[in-house]
């Protein structure tokens, strides 16, 4: 049934769905790795579509930037729409250099300076972890298609812009991969709802050396994620 957020019609959406911060590249993973892909909502632009791979039904929705925006249609989709294997597929900021330019990380956990799983959890804190089938299918995936992938925590921080000085030094210390902005409420919603939820991450640009991906680097790498996240989905369900 719609939402508030979302208009597709009961049945619109697959039980698997990967879920990229922007909804442009929702638009690119329905046309280029989708079968018979349609799409099925589009409120505020938030563009969705639901299509196949190898026979598997799967959708494809944006989610904004940050746990708050990702939070509305996370819980959507998994209490009216009835999903039930969510993967986050987006970019990160490297953090060290045993992670490279381009890694491809299976996020473990998420840590976060957000205070939202904190009211969730009673104001403790709450570990926000993956599923464990979810990643360690795709780990299988990956190391079946011999590809390099670098399983771990990463932080999933409110502001782009952190005001913290010493922030990078202090995930650093704790052997954080990578940061990027919606990891760790994904894992709390699902859990709580009673789903099952796993980010795959790309280093789009590194803390460390500076380094950045041009826009055709991006895509090229985008779409090797893209593709170990589907293989991942394909490999959990069987």
């Amino acid at each position: 049934m719609p939402t508030p957020h979302i208009s597709a019609a009961e049945g619109d959406i697959a039980e698997a769905i990967l879920l990229p911060g922007d909804p442009l590249r929702a638009r690119f993973i329905a046309e280029t790795f989708l079968d018979d892909a349609r799409e099925v909502t589009a409120v505020r632009g938030m563009l969705g579509f639901t299509g196949a791979y190898k026979g598997m039904a799967v959708s494809a929705m944006g989610t904004g930037m940050g746990i708050p925006s990702a939070s509305i249609y996370v819980t959507e989709l998994i209490r009216f729409y009835g999903v039930k294997r969510l993967v986050r597929v987006g970019s990160a900021g490297g953090l060290t250099m045993d992670v490279p330019l381009r890694g491809i990380i299976l996020a473990s956990g998420a840590c976060t300076d957000s205070s939202v799983n904190r009211a969730r959890y009673g104001g403790w804190d709450y570990a926000a972890t993956a599923d464990f089938g979810l990643l360690s299918a795709t780990a299988g995936a990956a190391e079946t298609a011999g590809l390099e992938v670098h399983v771990g925590n990463v932080h999933s921080s409110d502001s782009f812009y952190n005001p913290v000085s010493n922030a990078l030094e202090i995930w650093q210390s704790m052997n954080v991969l990578a940061v990027e902005m919606e990891a760790a409420g994904l894992y709390a919603i699902a859990a709580a709802e009673g789903a099952r939820a796993l980010a795959v991450l790309t280093v789009s640009d590194h803390l460390v050396s500076a380094e950045e991906t041009t826009s055709d680097e991006r895509e090229r790498t985008f779409g090797d994620m893209i593709t170990l996240a589907l293989d991942g989905l394909i490999a959990d369900a069987q």
